[in-house]
């Protein structure tokens, strides 16, 4: 029955972007709405006039919830009050999550540069959801078929990245990951760090960061019970895992991901943070400001974001769904 789909919240992310448009494409779409039922969470003016203003309740179909947000913007272009709109789906989003009155949150992009006009000087929606959700132990994993990517730094100077792996981090990170892909139903996670230098270092010929850092971070994984190698050459590990090798990856640095994520995803790639008391995921692109209003946006990623949410949500394991009562994912609707 229509009332049993799980309930999915959908951001409507940055109005001045692409958001609108996808989230508008993942509403009108049939196969989607045969698995689940959309709240779509956003400024009354991006409301379709079709869809009810009716919030969290059983009834089949979806939905809209709306929050604070501006009349009219300028598409293409970073200002306060779109940020300020994103910010008031994003803490509406978290809170019905939290509340378990939805099965997953599912957001659309929204602009750093406009949150920070906002005036929430944050990394990105990561690091705002983690906040929101009062956990410090979280992490950002880009998925694309078989290839699934953790990151062990996001959105920071290169420079600082590096400068930010520590042994201790590689450890925690593969802690993480391991426990997030048990929770999605892998038994026994297979697991590969990816060096830092060409060729993982060459054995120290070229760099040292492997020998004197990743190492002993996989040796200290490995003695307590996480199955994983490397550090393994960057320039080979994300196609190995794609085809199979491994279960998941851990990156170093945010392209060193994102990179083979985005080019092996043709519309599919989809991000999700694992430790959070709920599941979230989203489309691994950002608000395409440069296209943004043009009719030609591909919501693609966030049809995948969302039919990931509903497998995941919905799939029983042993009569529950996966990732039900962990800090990695999707708490049952009304527990």
């Amino acid at each position: 029955m229509s009332d049993a789909l799980p309930l999915i919240a959908l951001t409507v992310g940055d109005p001045a972007g692409i958001g609108p448009e996808i989230v508008l494409e993942a509403l009108q779409d049939n196969a989607l709405a045969r698995r689940v039922r959309l709240l779509v969470i956003g400024p009354a003016a991006l409301r379709p006039a079709a869809l009810p203003n009716s919030g969290v309740d059983d009834r089949p179909g979806h939905r809209w919830l709306e929050t604070p947000g501006p009349d009219s913007w300028t598409m293409g272009e970073a200002q306060e009050s779109c940020g300020a709109a994103a910010l008031a789906a994003l803490r509406e989003g978290v809170r019905l999550a939290r509340a378990h009155q939805v099965a997953a949150l599912v957001t659309a992009p929204a602009c750093k540069e406009a949150l920070h006009l906002a005036g929430e000087k944050i990394e990105g929606q990561t690091e705002l959801l983690a906040r929101l959700d009062e956990t410090s132990r979280y992490e950002m994993i880009g998925l694309s078929g078989k290839l699934r990517v953790m990151l062990l730094t996001r959105h920071l100077p290169l420079s600082e990245a590096i400068a930010s792996i520590t042994t201790k981090r590689v450890v925690q990170h593969l802690e993480l990951f391991d426990e997030a892909l048990r929770g999605i139903g892998i038994e026994h996670p297979r697991i590969a760090l990816a060096g830092l230098n060409p060729h993982a270092g060459e054995g120290g010929i070229l760099g040292r960061e492997e020998q004197e850092i990743l190492e002993p971070g996989v040796q200290r994984a490995r003695a307590a019970g996480i199955d994983v190698l490397g550090p393994r050459s960057p320039d080979t590990v994300f196609l190995e895992a794609s085809e199979g090798d491994y279960d998941g990856v851990l990156a170093l640095y945010h392209d060193q991901a994102f990179i083979p994520l985005k080019l092996l995803s043709h519309g599919t790639g989809v991000t999700w943070i694992a430790g959070l008391s709920f599941l979230r995921l989203s489309p691994v692109h950002g608000t395409a400001f440069d296209i943004a209003g043009k009719g030609v946006a591909d919501a693609s990623n966030l049809l995948a974001a969302i039919g990931t949410a509903a497998d995941w949500c919905d799939r029983p394991e042993g009569g529950r769904p996966l990732l039900a009562q962990s800090r990695l994912g999707c708490p049952t609707q009304g527990g």
